[in-house]
């Protein structure tokens, strides 16, 4: 690269970084979705997901403010760019990436069956006839529904909120509730008397959901790389999940953009 083409790209990066720094990134999460992210007694957004948006939007030079909405209203906001980014252990899956973009993936996620202790289930066989719920169009949904001829279930329970789901599998409306083990482990540390039964390995990769072909997913995408290098990422995976990420995990080991 010639002396006059270094300095025409320092002298466009000098300029481009100010004008950033004066937006704020709009990042919608879902509320209720701990350790991932959840409102604390404040009012305030905490959690692992939290805790990664804040250090992307510092070290683009800016802030972000967090929206909380329903799970499904995140992939409309994203769509229609109301928000510069999506969080809630958002799976990449190739339908989404269809209206959608994501950002490399950090956490490789797990199902878990949760159940009321002494409920009889312990693996997915044991999910015939019986009760299920999950999360509205949720990747543990996707994964019930593309299994309906195998599993057999008696019922199916389809929730707006993780809270309701778990109300109802306490009060014995549902048997069990599907959704990710990290979060349903977290929340049987708050609710006596249900465990996680079952944890089911899936492909899940978690990322940030943004509008699809955002302007700003190459920056937050590098920025993610960064973390990863520079082992903030694993610190924070240790603050939230209480273990250090495994070598060569996706926590650890920088990605480009997923296409597919």
């Amino acid at each position: 690269m010639s002396i006059l083409r270094t300095l025409s790209v320092a002298f466009a990066l000098a300029f481009a970084a100010p004008a950033f720094a004066q937006d704020v990134l709009r990042v919608g999460a879902y509320p209720a979705n701990p350790p991932w992210e959840y409102k604390n007694e404040s009012g305030a957004f905490e959690g692992f997901e939290v805790d990664v948006v804040n250090e992307i939007a510092a070290r683009l030079g800016t802030t972000a403010e967090f929206s909380g909405l329903d799970f499904r209203a995140l992939f409309v906001a994203a769509a229609s760019r109301r928000v510069d980014m999506v969080i809630s252990s958002l799976t990449i899956t190739p339908e989404r990436l269809q209206s959608q973009s994501f950002t490399q993936p950090y956490v490789a996620g797990a199902l878990g069956i949760a159940t009321k202790e002494g409920a009889g289930i312990a693996s997915v066989e044991d999910l015939k006839g019986r009760r299920v719920g999950s999360i509205a169009t949720s990747f543990p949904e996707i994964w019930v529904k593309e299994r309906e001829a195998e599993l057999q279930l008696g019922s199916y329970s389809s929730y707006d909120s993780t809270a309701n789901m778990l109300t109802d599998l306490r009060s014995g409306r549902i048997e069990a509730a599907v959704n990710d083990v990290v979060g349903l482990r977290h929340a049987m540390t708050q609710i006596p008397g249900i465990a996680v039964a079952a944890e089911v390995p899936t492909d899940e990769r978690f990322a940030i959901m943004m509008p699809k072909d955002s302007d700003l997913l190459p920056a937050v995408n590098d920025a993610i790389s960064a973390m990863k290098t520079d082992g903030t990422m694993a610190r924070l995976h240790e603050k939230w999940f209480g273990v250090a990420p495994a070598e060569g995990s996706l926590t650890l080991t920088p990605l480009p953009i997923p296409t597919e």
